[in-house]
């Protein structure tokens, strides 16, 4: 099976999050690998229609659409939902990370993916993994794994 190309949206304050999912993939003791789409390089530039641009034809690469969703994520107003409005445009499936451990759509749902038909995962590298691999979109609503698909997984 190829590996999925995803981007990985987030906020700034989730930057660290976004670099574990790097490090994970680069650690051989680890079952975790995706194609990742997201900027190779930080844009140095003020203009918001190039960095767009930029990012665009970076989420146009991917099929697959990692939303990390931290504290403040709803509040963003800038990037952060654009890429997602994006990604959704595109027709990417949508996966809602979780940074505070829930396994469901939390008060911490930003609009932009609620009811949508994306799932909801928890920030774990076997739960991820095992979305980026399974998981489609459904019409609408927010879905989110059984508990027994967790314990398939050992967590």
């Amino acid at each position: 099976m190829s590996l999925p190309r995803t981007f990985v949206g987030f906020s700034s304050d989730d930057i660290n999050y976004y670099r574990l999912m790097q490090a994970w993939k680069n650690n051989e003791h680890i079952d975790f690998n995706f194609t990742d789409c997201q900027l190779p390089d930080v844009i140095n530039s003020d203009n918001e229609a190039y960095v767009k641009s930029k990012c665009r034809e970076r989420i146009n690469m991917a099929g697959k659409f990692i939303q990390l969703i931290g504290e403040n994520t709803k509040y963003k107003r800038k990037y952060v939902p654009w890429e997602a409005e994006v990604a959704i445009e595109k027709g990417c499936t949508i996966i809602g990370v979780n940074l505070n451990g829930s396994r469901q759509s939390d008060d911490r749902c930003p609009s932009w993916i609620h009811d949508i038909g994306a799932i909801f995962v928890p920030f774990n590298a076997a739960i991820i993994k095992h979305a980026l691999e399974n998981y489609t979109m459904n019409k609408d609503d927010d879905y989110h794994y059984k508990s027994e698909i967790y314990t398939q997984l050992g967590l």
